[in-house]
């Protein structure tokens, strides 16, 4: 039985041709018989190509295979194991598999806005089905929901900075680490409201002075030619 020396696939006798890889099949017998008339070449000169998988097909594939285990896993919650609504932590993590699978592989044309917008109200579904395995719905909209909405609005802020106002590298330095400053103060906030807790800055203090001097330094750079070409021929970019 003879092989695919492109793919490795196993070959019948009467194939002129890989049917996987469309590689030209140089039967064994073919080579020893003409080993002393001409010399023939051991791999074949021109090289098959496999095919492409389609982004519809891998669409489809994703989108019936995260249903079916949404499906499967809800039947077997309510028939079965029925103790507690485990199935909502599967079912949640699989909408948000496939919200971040749009962008990618469903629908590419999608506004980059649009698709951070679902990817935020996904995380923020998922944490509501997660909300009915716990006691109360509490730390769901007052710690949860907030940290969701305010990730969510910083991203949509910075892809609209970068995509409509200036970017460069240095600026998506300057966008990044405010970024992360507001992040790591609102969190805290949020969690200090969240506890009962007076608001006052602690651990963010440190971070949000740390990238401010970060944020002046980058500042700098960008607003002087002289340094900034300096700083772009260094690091090549």
């Amino acid at each position: 039985m003879a092989y695919c020396v492109n793919c490795g696939v196993e070959l019948d006798k009467s194939l002129e041709r890989c049917p996987l890889c469309n590689t030209p099949v140089v039967p064994p017998d073919a080579l020893y018989a003409r080993a002393n008339s001409r010399p023939v070449p051991p791999f074949p000169k021109e090289n098959g190509q496999m095919e492409v998988v389609k982004r519809k097909d891998l669409a489809i594939l994703l989108s019936v295979s995260l249903t079916a285990a949404c499906v499967v896993c809800g039947l077997l919650n309510l028939l079965v194991f029925s103790n507690s609504l485990w199935s909502l932590y599967v079912i949640g993590a699989c909408v948000v598999i496939w919200v971040l699978a749009i962008p990618a592989v469903i629908y590419t044309k999608l506004p980059v806005y649009f698709c951070l917008l679902l990817d935020g109200l996904s995380i923020g579904l998922y944490q509501y089905l997660i909300s009915f395995n716990t006691p109360s719905h509490h730390w769901f909209y007052a710690l949860a929901l907030p940290i969701t909405a305010l990730v969510t609005a910083t991203a949509l802020v910075s892809a609209l900075l970068i995509r409509k106002v200036y970017a460069s590298f240095l600026m998506n330095g300057i966008y990044f680490f405010c970024d992360i400053a507001i992040l790591c103060v609102g969190i805290e906030l949020l969690v200090e409201r969240f506890a009962g807790a007076s608001y006052r800055l602690t651990w963010s203090a440190i971070v949000l002075a740390i990238c401010t001097v970060i944020v002046i330094a980058l500042t700098t750079i960008v607003s002087r030619a002289r340094l900034r070409n300096a700083v772009r021929r260094r690091l090549h970019f």
